[in-house]
């Protein structure tokens, strides 16, 4: 690449995009930020999927183990971190990977958004203590009442994004979507996004197959371990919450399994359906790195 570049590798979870980042960042010899909401968090671990010990040493990773569970990490935190990691790798590197299925995260750090005000404190734990008690359906019908506009455009399948919107109507007065950059930020790099992507019929085997290994490695057991900080938001997340459930005697194990593999692949689609807006990017089958590669040479021979 002649000029500073930003590979960014986006899909849905479980469809091999670590593996995939790891041939990428050995292959230009640099460094990956990763852009999940959830493997920034030390505490969370077998639950989140986290690149393995061996691919955290082989390869320099940001955004995993930097935040504790107790701090507040959302979209503007991830730009600010990411903005000022990806100038630190472009000190020493031309290329930098970014790689990750939360895609608020990769949108806020390609385009920019507008400041949101803060957040009320006792907003906010209000709303989780709720959430904690009435799910998704409260979530959804207090969105609907309060925030009208956000309800008929927003991700009103996403749990964490309707919270999110219920904190700034109730603290603002005004809709999170007033708040939504119109005009993208200019970025003094380049970005180029890499979608990968899969047959519905893999990608679910492939879902059912992680939360399977997940069991067997630990994650009822690491899950216990976290039971005292279930209300907080970091932990208001698939493959946590369920097994929470089961521990408060809710529902069985069995069950608890079995809604982590509904949800995971309910999660997935919606990560396919945001990513799939994108015009931006280019789509590839994930084992296929030679193609991926053959683009990129052809993309620097143009650029």
């Amino acid at each position: 690449m002649k000029n500073k570049t930003c590979l960014v590798i986006v899909g849905p979870t479980a469809v091999g995009k670590t593996s995939v980042a790891i041939e990428l960042s050995q292959h230009y010899n640099t460094q990956i930020i990763s852009a999940d909401s959830r493997q920034c968090y030390k505490e969370l671990n077998i639950g989140v999927a986290k690149p393995s010990e061996e691919y955290l040493q082989r390869i320099k990773h940001w955004f995993i183990n930097s935040h504790s569970i107790q701090e507040e990490v959302n979209a503007k935190v991830f730009e600010k971190y990411a903005l000022q990691q990806i100038n630190e790798i472009f000190k020493d590197h031309q290329i930098a990977v970014m790689v990750g299925g939360t895609g608020l995260y990769i949108k806020t750090f390609c385009d920019g958004m507008d400041e949101i005000p803060e957040v009320d404190n006792e907003v906010k734990k209000t709303i989780a203590t709720n959430y904690s008690r009435g799910g998704l359906e409260w979530v959804t019908q207090q969105v609907k009442k309060n925030d009208p506009v956000y309800f008929s455009k927003g991700e009103i399948k996403n749990p964490q994004r309707m919270m999110r919107a219920l904190e700034v109507m109730l603290s603002t007065g005004r809709s999170i979507l007033d708040f939504q950059l119109h005009n993208k930020k200019k970025r003094d790099f380049n970005v180029i996004k890499i979608g990968l992507e899969l047959p519905k019929e893999q990608l679910h085997q492939n879902i059912n197959h992680r939360v399977d290994d997940m069991m067997n490695n630990g994650l009822l057991a690491e899950v216990k371990s976290l039971f005292s900080f279930k209300h907080l938001n970091a932990l208001q997340t698939v493959g946590y919450k369920e097994l929470f459930d089961h521990l408060e005697e809710k529902i069985s194990l069995d069950e608890a399994i079995e809604q982590i593999k509904i949800n995971t692949r309910q999660y997935a689609k919606r990560q396919i359906t945001w990513f799939k807006k994108d015009k931006e990017i280019t789509w590839f089958n994930p084992p296929d790195v030679d193609a991926i590669n053959s683009f990129l040479n052809k993309k620097s021979t143009n650029n």
